[in-house]
């Protein structure tokens, strides 16, 4: 069913029937609704947090069954944006937006990894006991209320909801306009699914407007919503830093190279560069700029053309004058392109297209990287550990690799279960984050009757 065919629900706030209809509604109404929704999301989070560790679980196996249960409405919601996003043309975007079955099972093998994973609520820092008998103990304790503001990817609609309710909090969520009708009919599973297991499904908050009006007074509800987390571009992230009133934490936007040192391991340092470019392009830590000392070209750059020559789909090569050469041996011309600094250098593709530069030493690599970084993930491929160790230590962001993809900058992958974000930012917390980072800390003290003198 259309977006304009459906329904009108008479209980609909008014910023709603304006996006129903394509018109923009006021400030007033707009933040009345926003507002709505961060207030019943405030409320919730004091259920919420009263629950128990089984109580969780129990809440985050349901919502696991009911997006089986409810995974054609869902792929159907998806189709619509699909073939919305088709006529926009998104183009290699179009993946982050794509729900299949097999990627609703995805969903569910994190949401049981999330359910394997230990509580952090009331987990203990450290504690310590004063000379005077009293016992002062550091636990962790949820932050409230969370907003998460994203663009497409409707599969961060479920891992936000279940790191958030796993640890402790509410969420109020919104997503873009390209994955409308897909987060409709997740949070709608979502939502049955709590009120079957006893939790007020008010716990979940679906800012169901595509008015952007909402998107600036989502922003506003300082008081009520506790922390805002971007997911998406860096428009969207500059976005939400200059117009937020609640503390923000950064995530998503990258500009991702990886160094090729003189001293490799040719054969496994191309497999680990063809993976991390075309792996998926679409992810925040996709290879965007490849640094390549000159010593290399002819180890690497060779039979890395011949791989990039031969991939599916094609992907577009600008290479400096130094690496053209070893491209052109092998590569159609329409896919090789000289690297122009101004456009290619500092620019996260998310497309099936690599920069490729090459440097006279690791010292220029380091200086290159310092200059373009986003501090997102950065790689240094090499079998000198003595440089691996400067990279390591050198370079400033949120995750460091040596010789391994880096597509593995990833919650799951490190273990965390679905992540909530990759944070870019160095205060509370770096890098992929999920249930821990979602938490703050309170002091317990216990005493026996102490009075301060």
């Amino acid at each position: 069913m259309s977006e304009e065919n459906s329904p009108a629900n008479p209980n609909e706030s008014q910023a709603v029937k304006s996006q129903r209809t394509g018109k923009s509604s006021s400030g007033k109404e707009a933040f009345r609704y926003a507002q709505q929704a961060a207030r019943a999301a405030r409320e919730a989070a004091k259920a919420v947090a009263a629950l128990s560790t089984a109580e969780k679980n129990a809440a985050l196996a349901a919502i696991s069954e009911e997006l089986q249960r409810s995974g054609e409405d869902i792929l159907a919601g998806n189709a619509l944006d699909m073939a919305a996003g088709e006529a926009a043309g998104l183009g290699t975007r179009l993946d982050r937006l794509l729900l299949t079955k097999e990627r609703i099972e995805a969903i569910q093998r994190d949401i049981a990894s999330v359910i394997g994973l230990p509580d952090p609520i009331g987990t203990e820092i450290d504690s310590t006991t004063r000379p005077n008998g009293m016992v002062v103990r550091r636990v962790r304790a949820p932050l409230g209320v969370v907003g998460i503001i994203y663009e497409a990817r409707p599969n961060v609609t479920v891992d936000a909801t279940v790191i958030c309710l796993k640890s402790g909090n509410a969420v109020v969520l919104k997503g873009g306009s390209d994955a409308i009708h897909s987060n409709r009919a997740i949070v709608g599973a979502i939502r049955r699914a709590l009120e079957s297991r006893g939790v007020t499904p008010e716990a979940v908050q679906l800012l169901d407007s595509t008015d952007r009006a909402v998107t600036g007074a989502f922003l506003q509800q300082r008081g009520l919503i506790d922390v805002i987390i971007p997911r998406g571009s860096l428009e969207l992230i500059r976005y939400t830093e200059e117009h937020s009133l609640i503390p923000v934490i950064e995530t998503g936007a990258s500009v991702v190279h990886a160094y090729v040192d003189e001293q490799v391991d040719a054969s496994s340092t191309v497999e680990m560069i063809v993976n991390a470019k075309t792996r998926r392009v679409s992810i925040c830590s996709a290879l965007d700029t490849l640094l390549v000392h000159k010593a290399s070209l002819e180890g690497v750059v060779g039979p890395l053309a011949e791989r990039l020559a031969a991939s599916e789909p094609p992907v577009e090569v600008r290479a400096d004058e130094q690496a053209q050469p070893f491209f052109a041996r092998v590569m159609p011309k329409e896919r090789l392109k000289p690297l122009v600094p101004e456009r290619d250098f500092g620019t996260e593709f998310l497309d099936y297209i690599l920069a490729v530069a090459t440097v006279d030493s690791l010292e220029e690599a380091l200086a290159h990287i310092d200059r373009y970084s986003l501090k997102h993930t950065e790689a240094i491929y090499t079998s000198n550990a003595a440089n691996a160790e400067r990279f390591l230590k050198a370079v400033d962001a949120a995750c460091v690799i040596h010789n391994a993809s880096t597509q593995f900058t990833d919650g799951a992958e490190f273990g965390l279960g679905a992540e909530i974000g990759i944070s870019t930012q160095k205060l509370h917390v770096r890098g992929p984050f999920a249930l821990e980072g979602l938490t703050t800390m309170k002091w317990e003290v216990r005493g026996t009757g102490q009075v301060r003198p």
